[in-house]
């Protein structure tokens, strides 16, 4: 089997590049920005970052064994007499994206996109998990789902991958656009479109343009689009596009599910019925929501082959994902630590899922601000205070500047509600609250730093 690799023809046809000591070249089998991270013959791109300059590492990229170096012009003068290629272009981090494009076409994986305003992980991890039954599989590691994570995802995928499974992450026009330019998927989906990123996105309509560039994407690379017939906005988008397979639960769909029963922890189970299959599982992750991208991923995996019994052997082993819905039980409390990310529509899902969690337990949320919503942050607050008041929820403790508005339109339903102006009143508050016979959900957007309350609650006596 032929590796994947970069030639120096290759390297010629970078855009900008300028190749210095080309007769030292030598193949490369990898790519790495970082300099800890160097096999043998491994290209080290040097990025400038927010915090790092990957140019302040090259010494240690080269004594770590890099074949060659690529590198911002402007820092040609600094550079030492090494014994290897160096390569100089305008913008290393625009030059990554250019080379994984080349990487990619080398692939014979197939690619399957993936965005959206919740779920898009949950959604990955689970796609990867049933595909692996069948396939030898790579997927999205951590949150490497934007102009950078995205390159080194294709970089991460080699010659033994059959399928490759990458998240797609936006905030801003633009960039959905550029990482699928790079990605080129042979499958997509948008998990679903919320009120996210609105800050930058404007409004869902500004989500949904921004989100459908993938779709256009795999369309211009010939591929098959999935529609989440449950949403509006998507629904209304995959009439346009001929080459695609629907998927519902409320709606008519290719591929129909039923909710049949539901757990005392709100873990369902389900019944997926298309043309020429049909299937019934529990799935092992709480929530409806769970229940869409669960049935989305199903419907990937089924189209590309995966059986029946593969798909139940993948499902019986899927759990829930680190600080997302992640589900733990002590002795005397379970802990729901669904503290990545948080915008209006995930909390809300998030919020259902203790409301409907049935096991006579006092229920607490500790809730942080949701960020970028702009304009909209204000009303998006409020109305989330509505949505809980309808819920069977006991005590709510919040923080953060727009959960003071949150706190003032909570009703008397909630029994127990409070705010706190900082975070060392709520640990404080949450080392003395009674924990015994509760299920308690920590969320909040990610520049909350949510986990610390987390840990506070894990370190006390389980």
């Amino acid at each position: 089997m032929k590796k994947v690799s970069l030639t120096l023809e290759d390297i010629f046809n970078i855009p900008t590049a300028v190749i210095w000591n080309p007769d030292s070249f030598k193949t490369i089998y990898n790519v790495s920005i970082d300099s800890r991270n160097i096999k043998k013959n491994t290209l080290f791109i040097a990025i400038k970052g927010e915090r790092f300059d990957g140019h302040d590492f090259i010494d240690q990229a080269v004594q770590n064994g890099a074949s060659a170096i690529l590198i911002n012009k402007g820092y040609l003068n600094l550079i030492k007499d090494y014994d290897l290629t160096i390569i100089t272009v305008n913008d290393t981090a625009k030059t990554l994206g250019d080379i994984a494009k080349i990487w990619r076409n080398k692939l014979k994986a197939k690619i399957i996109g993936i965005t959206g305003s919740a779920g898009k992980t949950t959604t990955k991890e689970i796609l990867a998990a049933l595909l692996s039954e069948k396939f030898k599989v790579n997927k999205t590691v951590g949150n490497n789902n934007n102009h950078i994570g995205v390159p080194l995802t294709i970089f991460s995928t080699n010659e033994k991958h059959d399928m490759l499974v990458v998240e797609l992450g936006t905030n801003h026009f633009g960039e959905i656009s550029y990482t699928a330019s790079i990605a080129k998927p042979d499958f997509s989906l948008i998990t679903n479109i919320g009120d996210s990123h609105l800050e930058f996105l404007g409004d869902r309509q500004g989500v949904l343009n921004e989100k459908s560039t993938l779709i256009k994407e795999t369309i211009k690379n010939n591929g098959k689009v999935f529609i989440n017939n449950d949403d509006h906005l998507i629904k209304t988008l995959g009439k346009e596009i001929k080459n695609k397979i629907t998927y519902a639960l409320h709606e008519k769909a290719d591929y129909q599910c039923r909710i049949v029963s539901v757990d005392k922890m709100a873990c369902p189970e389900v019944e997926i019925k298309s043309k020429k299959k049909s299937l019934k599982v529990k799935i092992p992750l709480s929530g409806e929501a769970n229940v869409s991208n669960y049935l989305s991923a199903y419907s990937v995996a089924s189209e590309l082959g995966v059986g029946k019994e593969k798909i139940l052997k993948a499902t019986k082993k899927l759990k829930s994902f680190d600080k997302r819905l992640e589900i733990k039980n002590y002795k005397n409390y379970t802990l729901i630590n669904d503290t990545y990310n948080a915008n209006p529509d995930s909390m809300k899902s998030s919020l259902k899922i203790l409301s409907d969690i049935n096991n006579n337990k006092r229920k607490i949320a500790i809730l942080g601000d949701m960020f970028e919503l702009g304009k909209e942050s204000k009303n998006k607050h409020q109305e989330l205070a509505n949505f809980i008041n309808e819920m069977m929820i006991d005590e709510i403790y919040s923080i953060g500047t727009m959960m003071k508005l949150f706190d003032k339109k909570l009703s008397n339903k909630i029994k127990i509600h409070n705010h706190f102006s900082d975070r060392e009143s709520l640990k404080n508050h949450l080392n003395k609250i009674q924990l015994n016979n509760s299920i308690i959900l920590v969320k909040g957007s990610r520049g909350m730093k949510m986990e610390e309350f987390v840990k506070t609650i894990q370190s006390r006596k389980k």
